[in-house]
């Protein structure tokens, strides 16, 4: 073949699966088959805690997964969203801030629904960051039109330094 081992390889394994042979598809057509027709297990029960350990009747209690605080303060603000995106944005947000740092994303002009105000956020962009200017136009107008937060925040630290040298 070549001279390349890597490239001869993987010559081998393209003919290899490309001579399979009956018993092979055959083979194939019945697992697929089967799992199709395999119960789906996206039905899961919700998530809970154990009840009393040693009680007779322990079953599961069901556990709030969104803030309440932050459903009602983005319902007043979005009441048309449905529950469920409300309480996967919630929980997002439970987990690297508060209701108070969401409606403060909010208030910049970035919905905490959008994922990428956690992108943002990662990025080490501060709410109070979107309205400050680079140039002519704000970070936040940067970001919509297509710039990397990376790009914004070393841009916004040699901002500072400058100011500060």
């Amino acid at each position: 073949m070549l001279d390349d081992p890597g490239v001869d390889a993987l010559v081998r394994q393209w003919t290899a699966e490309r001579a399979q042979d009956a018993e092979a598809v055959e083979a194939s057509r019945i697992a697929s088959e089967w799992l199709a027709d395999a119960p789906s297990t996206t039905a899961r029960p919700l998530p809970g805690i154990p009840g009393q350990r040693g009680g007779r009747d322990a079953r599961w209690a069901s556990v709030e997964t969104a803030d309440p605080r932050y459903l009602t303060a983005m319902r007043e603000r979005l009441p048309e969203v449905p529950e469920e995106l409300l309480a996967a944005a919630a929980s997002w947000w439970q987990m690297v801030g508060g209701v108070a740092e969401a409606e403060e994303w909010w208030d910049a002009g970035l919905s905490p629904l959008d994922q990428r105000a956690l992108d943002y956020r990662a990025a080490g962009l501060a709410p109070s960051d979107l309205a400050r200017r680079l140039g002519p136009l704000t970070v936040l107008d940067h970001l919509r039109r297509g710039s990397a937060p990376a790009w914004c925040v070393a841009r916004l630290q040699r901002q500072r330094r400058d100011g500060a040298a």
